[in-house]
């Protein structure tokens, strides 16, 4: 018994030493990730000692000592807001939208280049598709402002000229076209980008398995279904849990810029504007990190059901 334990002992401390040798080997590698580690750490953990004003009255000058604790009453105060059921029902409308159109687009993008046999043209449309990622979304806004235009818009010449409207329509005033507008937007700005870890995911997979169903006559949509989609699955699931914990997170920059028109409110108001508008404008810090803790909490749990659904079917986070 008691080599036994010795041994476990020397096992353990060989495993210790080992690290230490392999950190010592790799420390050029290791100052690389030290100011990504910072970063993370100023950014990402410090600002979550902000959360404890959601459970005070905070003022800016008493700071976070010298401010009066009060409980839950910022909660309760988002909770019996009238606004709290529009809120919501934007928020998970337009996130649902997002992962049931927004999700598979990408993907299929991937499925759609590698079945490309032209190099060259798979490459520049590739290359067209995702450089909308890299524009703002002050340009982007601009952009899509400047099509829906009701004077010289683009979108309202086309539908004059096939004589399908007598006159323009003022896209971005009417709630009806909002959801519309900003998920295919998004899908627009975002796919291209998406697509590369798919495309790279699809490129992991063993020629030799495509080869082997052409032989045994296997057509292209087959290889797609039984071939690629399983290979790629893995990617797919973890980055659908990281989708259904995010659902939360409708958008900011983009609704703020699209929807100035006062007449959207109503379709276009999500939690992240919300805090903006009511927290933020109007100095009201506890009720805007309050709705924040909320938002992050109901986030928080969706990934975790994610993760745990996930992970019956042999894939998870953790």
């Amino acid at each position: 018994m008691k080599k036994d334990n010795m041994a476990a002992a020397m096992s353990y401390k060989g495993d210790k030493k080992s690290f230490w040798v392999r950190y010592i080997a790799q420390i050029d590698l290791q100052l690389m990730v030290i100011p990504a580690l910072l970063l993370i750490f100023i950014f990402a953990y410090l600002p979550m000692y902000g959360v404890l004003m959601s459970f005070q009255d905070y003022d800016i000058f008493g700071g976070f000592f010298n401010s009066p604790w009060v409980g839950l009453k910022h909660f309760k105060m988002f909770f019996d807001s009238p606004e709290f059921w529009n809120v919501m029902r934007n928020t998970v409308v337009i996130s649902f939208l997002r992962l049931l159109i927004g999700f598979p687009a990408p993907i299929i993008l991937a499925l759609i280049l590698n079945e490309v046999a032209h190099v060259r043209f798979k490459r520049i449309i590739q290359t067209i598709s995702y450089l909308p990622h890299f524009l703002s979304w002050v340009i982007v806004s601009g952009f899509v402002m400047s099509i829906l235009a009701t004077e010289n818009g683009s979108l309202n010449i086309l539908l004059d000229k096939i004589n399908l409207i007598h006159e323009p329509i003022n896209f971005l005033a009417i709630p009806n076209y909002f959801w519309g507008i900003l998920i295919s937007t998004g899908i627009w700005k975002e796919i291209g980008f998406s697509a590369i870890v798919y495309i790279a995911a699809i490129a992991g997979i063993n020629p030799e398995v495509y080869e082997a169903a052409s032989i045994d006559g296997a057509s292209r949509l087959k290889k797609i279904l039984y071939i690629t989609i399983p290979g790629i699955s893995g990617v797919i699931i973890i980055f659908m849990i990281l989708a259904v914990g995010d659902i939360l997170s409708a958008g900011f920059e983009d609704i703020l810029l699209l929807a100035k028109n006062p007449v959207l409110q109503d379709v276009s108001d999500v939690i992240d504007t919300y805090v903006y508008r009511v927290g933020i404008k109007n100095s009201r810090f506890s009720y805007a990190a309050a709705v924040g803790l909320y938002k992050s909490l109901i986030s928080v749990v969706l990934l975790t059901i994610a993760n745990a659904t996930a992970r019956k079917l042999g894939r998870s986070l953790w």
